[in-house]
C-alpha cells in the first residue's frame, strides 16, 4: 500500500489551480496563508522569499523548486529591501480573484530604475487539502520545502515533469488544461520524494514512520483495511512486538497513537465517500469500521465538528 499517495488522494479536495507568472522591474507579491499547499518554480531570474514567521530571507534562483504544504503566508519579491516594505508605502497593488494573492509593483512592464532586461519569470500550483484535523503525515511536513537548482537537476523525474510542464503550458495544444492538471498534481509527489531523500536515515517523523519496517507495515495494513476491528495489542502482533513497545513507536514516529490514527484515517476516508459518491451512511460506516450508522455519526463529529449529513450538504 502506498500511504504517501493513499493519503494525498483521501485529504485532497477541489481543483488544482496553476499560473504562470512574470515580473519585471521592481515588484513583491504577498500571499496571505491559505488552506492549501501551493509551490513555485523559478523559470528565469532571480527573487526572494522571505515567510510570514520573520524567517530570514532565502534568494531563490532560476530552476530552484518550492513547496509550501500548510499555505504558510509569505512574501516574493525582487530585492531583500521589498521583502521588508510594508502595504503601504506606496505600492500600487493587483488584485487576483479566487487565488488568495495581492502583487505589489508593476507586473510586466519595464521599471524606470530597474536594470534593463531584468526580469523573473515563475511558474505557481495550488492543491487544496482537508486541513481541519489535517492528516499527522501531512502536518508534520516543514512549512517551507526548497529544492534548489541543482538538486532539482538531480532529480530526474522531477526534472523531466517540470519540462513537460512548461512545455504543455507554452504549446496550448487541445486538452492542455486536464494535462497540466495531472503534472501539477506528480509534481507534488515528486517535491515531497525529493525532500524525502535528503533526510537522514532512521530519521522521525514522516520519513521516519513511512520508512520505520514495523510502522511502515502498520501503516499499510491500516490503510489497505481499515475497517478491520485492530485494536494496538492485534497491530502489534502484526510487527512481532509488545504492544507497549510498538505502541510507543508509532506514536514517537507518526505523532499520535495507534487507534487515534486508525479513527482519523477511517473519517478520511469517510469525509472522501460522503464529497466524492452518493452512498448511504450505513454503507460508509461498514467501509469504515462501525457497525452502525450511530456510532460511525458520532466518531465523525466529533473529527469534523458536524454530522456526516452537514457535510455532505455543506460539501454539495
Amino acid at each position: 500500500m502506498d500511504v504517501l499517495a493513499d493519503v494525498l488522494a483521501a485529504t485532497r479536495i477541489g481543483n488544482t489551480l496553476f499560473c504562470r507568472k512574470e515580473f519585471e522591474g521592481a515588484w513583491r507579491m504577498q500571499v496571505e496563508h491559505a488552506n492549501q499547499a501551493s509551490f513555485n518554480i523559478v523559470s528565469r531570474g532571480t527573487c526572494w522569499l522571505r515567510m510570514h514567521n520573520k524567517s530570514k530571507p532565502v534568494q531563490l534562483v532560476q530552476g530552484d523548486v518550492v513547496l509550501y504544504p500548510h499555505g504558510t503566508g509569505r512574501v516574493l519579491a525582487d530585492s531583500f529591501q521589498a521583502t521588508l516594505f510594508s502595504e503601504d508605502q506606496g505600492l500600487s497593488e493587483q488584485r487576483l480573484s479566487g487565488h488568495g494573492l495581492s502583487e505589489y509593483g508593476q507586473v510586466g512592464a519595464a521599471q524606470r530604475h530597474s536594470k534593463e532586461g531584468v526580469s523573473t519569470h515563475m511558474y505557481g500550483g495550488c492543491y487544496h487539502f482537508e486541513h481541519k484535523g489535517a492528516h499527522p503525515l501531512l502536518s508534520l511536513l516543514p512549512e517551507l520545502i526548497h529544492i534548489q537548482a541543482d538538486e532539482a537537476k538531480r532529480a530526474s523525474e522531477l526534472q523531466t515533469t517540470l519540462r513537460l510542464l512548461t512545455q504543455e503550458v507554452s504549446r496550448e495544444q487541445p486538452g492542455a488544461r486536464v494535462v497540466t492538471s495531472r503534472l501539477v498534481d506528480v509534481i507534488f509527489i515528486y517535491i515531497i520524494r525529493a525532500w524525502l531523500e535528503r533526510q537522514p536515515e532512521h530519521s522521525a517523523g514522516w520519513l521516519g514512520a513511512l520508512g520505520d519496517a514495523q510502522v511502515g507495515k502498520i501503516l499499510g495494513l491500516i490503510h489497505r483495511e481499515p475497517h478491520r476491528h485492530w485494536t494496538v495489542e492485534l497491530l502489534a502482533q502484526q510487527v512481532s512486538m509488545s504492544r507497549a513497545a510498538f505502541a510507543k513507536r508509532f506514536s514517537d514516529l507518526v505523532g499520535e497513537p495507534p487507534l487515534t490514527y486508525l479513527t482519523r484515517w477511517r473519517m478520511d476516508i469517510a469525509a472522501r465517500l460522503l464529497r466524492d459518491t452518493h452512498s448511504s451512511l450505513i454503507v460508509i460506516a461498514g467501509k469504515t469500521g462501525y457497525e452502525t450508522e450511530s456510532s460511525f455519526s458520532k466518531a465523525f463529529r466529533r473529527t469534523h465538528g458536524m454530522s456526516p449529513g452537514q457535510y455532505r450538504l455543506l460539501r454539495d
